[in-house]
């Protein structure tokens, strides 16, 4: 059965405010359940703010040292130490450099592994969530450790562009193994519906979790230097100072295509207890942004919603949702193992029977001259 209503708002930032706006309804046995508004809500308002069950940085982005909390995924660089790695330039200064919000003085080491957390609380929820059983200790850097082969064997399956991790799952187990009993029911009860760990260990039962991973998995994107420039977007400053500045940051991110090309962001992915419940449109009425440069999901209204309307999100980004329907049908089949039926599909499913009915009737009402001319000929 799945969760109690008051289990879906757990991880939000002001779980009763939430539950006041939006509840979680069954809509079919195809679809599953979906999220609802239960009150009018403006274009642009945050609908909610959400932390996850459990997150985990992108192996390959991890590699390439885009360098990001190990709990939080806050980017732990500099925004000048940023754009100085992304543009290969050494010596770039950043104007303005006290508007990043980093502060590596507050950076704390796991003593054991040494890896790196934006804060002494991220350190000890990670340790109290799952790190004390994924710490490797002195064996970090060892390739023959079981954890870092399992890591090499997921890099070799999967290349940039990434979309999960395998992390994902370890750290769901070993949130099991240390005691977090009541997240365990609340992930079973709202998404495989059953509260047997053993069953995680069969192929079955690890098919299940492998799907619940990469079916409700969302992305999660952080960036000093983005947060840089949001800031520099703040300034009160002349037209002439402005337009300088502007085109500082114009040129910046051209050297950094240059330089890097599209992989900007510390990346990775986690699991969101009430975000899951949103289901995909082609013409979403909401969206997920990371404006705090970490975890926490932002969950906003891109279009006015009604009450009792189903707020839904895009799996697909804007240059997608542009495709012909053949196109995202098949995106949405490969990676997400379902066929869309939102209003934009079933209008233009209905538009491409409607054409295919015409195209018969003209063919018939060629054949049917055919017939005509040949019936004139015999005579």
């Amino acid at each position: 059965m799945a969760a109690p209503q008051d289990d879906m708002f757990s991880f939000c930032v002001e779980p009763t405010k939430v539950s006041n706006y939006v509840e979680v309804k069954f809509i079919d046995k195809i679809k599953g359940k979906g999220l609802f508004a239960k009150k009018a809500i403006k274009k642009g308002d945050t609908i909610f703010v959400e932390r996850p069950l459990v997150s985990a940085q992108f192996l390959w982005n991890s590699l390439y040292k885009y360098k990001a909390c190990e709990y939080c995924l806050r980017a732990l660089e500099t925004a000048e130490d940023n754009a100085r790695r992304l543009t290969g330039i050494p010596g770039l200064s950043l104007p303005h450099p006290e508007l990043c919000s980093v502060c590596p003085e507050m950076h704390q080491a796991c003593p054991q592994c040494q890896v790196m957390y934006c804060s002494i609380e991220c350190r000890q929820s990670a340790a109290d969530q799952y790190h004390r059983t994924l710490c490797l200790g002195s064996s970090q850097d060892d390739p023959d450790h079981p954890i870092n082969k399992l890591k090499d064997a997921w890099r070799s399956m999967h290349y940039p562009p990434e979309t999960t991790s395998i992390m994902l799952m370890a750290r769901m187990v070993a949130t099991i193994k240390q005691g977090q009993l009541t997240l365990l029911r609340t992930l079973f009860a709202t998404a495989l519906y059953d509260d047997q760990l053993s069953r995680w260990f069969t192929p079955v039962g690890f098919c299940s979790l492998f799907s619940l991973v990469g079916t409700n998995g969302q992305g999660i994107g952080t960036s000093s230097l983005s947060k840089w420039v949001h800031a520099c977007d703040a300034l009160e400053l002349t037209s002439q100072q402005r337009e300088q500045l502007d085109f500082f940051i114009d040129q910046l991110y051209k050297d950094i295509e240059k330089e890097t090309g599209d992989f900007l962001n510390c990346e990775g992915s986690g699991l969101f207890l009430l975000q899951s419940s949103c289901n995909h449109s082609c013409i979403p009425n909401a969206e997920a942004s990371f404006p705090n440069n970490n975890f926490l999901l932002h969950l906003s209204a891109i279009g006015d919603i009604n009450p009792g309307e189903e707020i839904c999100i895009s799996y697909l980004d804007c240059c997608q949702r542009d495709r012909s329907r053949h196109s995202r049908h098949k995106i949405l089949r490969e990676n997400y193992l379902f066929v869309c039926s939102c209003p934009k599909c079933v209008s233009q499913m209905d538009e491409l029977d409607l054409t295919s009915d015409e195209e018969e009737g003209e063919a018939e009402g060629e054949t049917e001259g055919d017939d005509m001319e040949d019936e004139m000929t015999d005579v």
